[in-house]
């Protein structure tokens, strides 16, 4: 009974502090006058919410656009990532650190320097200013998740179950599809929330590589801050939230699930 109750209290205390951060960005979303040291807004209005949700002003555009360009990097990111991470979680090769190692270089190296880099590149090629551009510069720093959790997974995988299934005269294809997609669908969803959320929380690779031109909801939410407009940017703020929370909660159950055939007690 103790441990339950340790359990709750730990449960509440996490959902507090994700919960606290949001309370200012609420009150200023429906605020029309808060200066210190008041501990509450002067007056309340919605106008704030009217000016986001209104087609107009645009936010609601680069929602949509924000959503489809990490969505889009999440879906070219498993196409590739699943392979390599099966690659790297089951076999092994010669040079197979060093590949590593070089997924990890994103991470390791300072932002702004492969910001620069990859700006020069893409101008030459001339993607600069396009969404393409600024989905393939997204792949960056979101392949190195996908392709490490997905290598993670499949080394954890059972061979023999796709063999098996092999034997019984299925295709590859239709072996995957029925055997090895079941078992890695935690892992992969795990690993496609990361995806999502690191395309779409980019600022600085968006505003380099889009030019201004390609205009997602960070860089929408950094112009109103700058400009002071809290009550503007603490609507958007909730907005560019949303989506997180319901990929997250649309996943929670697959993600918290177990891939059976992960265990390597499913062994015949």
């Amino acid at each position: 009974m103790r441990a339950d109750r340790l359990r709750l209290l730990a449960g509440l205390a996490l959902a507090g502090f994700l919960i606290l951060p949001l309370v200012p960005l609420a009150l200023w979303s429906v605020a029309q006058g808060w200066r210190f040291p008041a501990l509450l807004p002067q007056a309340w209005s919605g106008r704030a919410w009217a000016h986001a949700l209104d087609p107009a002003s645009g936010v609601l555009a680069s929602l949509a656009l924000t959503t489809l360009i990490a969505l889009a990097t999440t879906l070219i990111a498993a196409l590739v990532g699943v392979p390599a991470g099966r690659a790297l979680g089951l076999y092994r090769f010669r040079g197979k650190g060093i590949v590593t190692l070089l997924l990890l270089a994103p991470a390791v190296l300072p932002s702004i320097a492969v910001v620069f880099g990859l700006h020069g590149l893409f101008l030459r090629l001339g993607l600069t200013g396009t969404v393409a551009g600024v989905i393939l510069a997204h792949l960056i720093p979101v392949l190195p998740y996908m392709t490490l959790v997905m290598a993670a997974v499949f080394s954890r995988l059972d061979p023999d179950l796709e063999a098996q299934a092999r034997t019984l005269g299925a295709t590859p294809f239709r072996a995957f599809l029925a055997v090895t997609l079941p078992a890695i669908l935690p892992g992969l969803l795990t690993a496609c929330l990361f995806a999502f959320l690191v395309s779409w929380s980019q600022y600085l690779l968006t505003l380099a590589i889009g030019g201004g031109r390609v205009q997602t909801l960070p860089l929408l939410l950094f112009s109103f801050t700058s400009a002071g407009r809290n009550d503007i940017a603490g609507a958007i703020a909730l907005l560019y939230i949303l989506p997180g929370v319901l990929v997250l909660i649309l996943t929670a159950r697959q993600v918290t699930g177990r891939g059976a055939a992960l265990t390597q007690g499913l062994r015949p």
